[in-house]
């Protein structure tokens, strides 16, 4: 099993951030990722639909390059990258430049987006559901052949690609393309066809075993292997009800009954819970205030029970 920290990108500083993925990085984790947000995940908005409070975050293609500048061995990724904030010929260029300053340390991660308050505030359309799903997957199919054929013609819904280059093409042949979410009807179905890797977050290993279970089905369904798609979970490490209040804010309710807290003992037992649910990384989910004093007992007690 492999482990990983996602930190977030609101309420914190670059200079902060940066120390803390060097640790994160001496500590032995394998993977360090960011978020796309222009607000905070919590933001909260009044009735018109402006936002009251939590606009205090980092923009993530700056803060991704930061990421792979300022560590040397670990993977650095996205959960994830938008599919309505940039067109994905933008995004494909940024991550092979990326992935040429990370030498090969990239993963690209993508979804649908959510944040309805960051796409109003900022003029972006918000269409339903399964229109934002349409969507990732075409983005998905545009990204994947910028970053892997030398042009590209591509008449699709949502962009069109005429004789498109993206050169230099990324270091890695291919850079590992993951998709994040788990509707079992649209989501699942782009990860089987699509992903190299597929993220769900903040669920039980209950949850987690079953939208598996789902994926599996889906790549059954098309002759895949579900073996070559890299399966993780975004989880939280807390102390106690108030420090995920103070991380979360309104989420925390959400976040709640998957966050790993306790002894170690109950820790190491928990993680086991997702490990034979079938997932191959477990992926702490941080936000500020960080707790590395936490990160470090994680890595000098839980991991070497893996």
């Amino acid at each position: 099993m492999r482990f990983g920290v996602h930190t977030g990108l609101q309420n914190t500083t670059t200079d902060e951030l940066r120390s803390l993925w060097r640790r994160i990085e001496e500590l032995g984790f394998d993977w360090i990722s960011i978020w796309d947000h222009f607000y905070s995940a919590d933001a909260t908005l009044a009735p018109d639909g402006t936002v009251t409070s939590g606009t205090h975050c980092l923009e993530a293609l700056t803060a991704h390059t930061a990421l792979a500048l300022s560590t040397e061995r670990v993977l650095c990724g996205s959960l994830v990258y938008c599919a309505g904030y940039r067109h994905p010929a933008v995004l494909a260029n940024a991550m092979a430049t990326l992935d040429h300053l990370a030498h090969g340390r990239v993963v690209l991660g993508l979804g649908s987006g959510w944040h309805q308050g960051e796409f109003a505030a900022y003029g972006i359309p918000f269409p339903s559901a399964g229109e934002r799903l349409r969507m990732l997957a075409e983005y998905v199919r545009c990204v994947r052949a910028l970053l892997t054929e030398e042009s590209v013609d591509l008449a699709g819904e949502w962009f069109t690609l005429t004789d498109a280059h993206c050169d230099p093409k990324p270091v890695q042949d291919p850079l590992p393309i993951w998709v994040g979410g788990g509707g079992e009807q649209r989501t699942l179905r782009i990860v089987a066809e699509q992903a190299d890797g597929w993220n769900l977050a903040f669920v039980t290993p209950q949850v987690f075993a079953h939208k598996r279970s789902v994926l599996d089905q889906r790549c059954d369904e098309i002759g895949r292997d579900p073996a070559t798609i890299v399966r993780s979970v975004n989880l939280t490490l807390v102390r106690d009800d108030d420090e995920l209040a103070r991380r979360f804010g309104g989420q925390a309710k959400f976040v709640g009954p998957s966050c790993l807290r306790g002894s170690t003992q109950e820790i190491v037992d928990r993680v086991g819970e997702y490990r034979d649910a079938g997932a191959e990384m477990v992926i702490l989910a941080l936000r500020a205030p960080f707790v590395a004093e936490d990160l470090d007992r994680f890595a000098t007690e839980v991991i070497p029970a893996f």
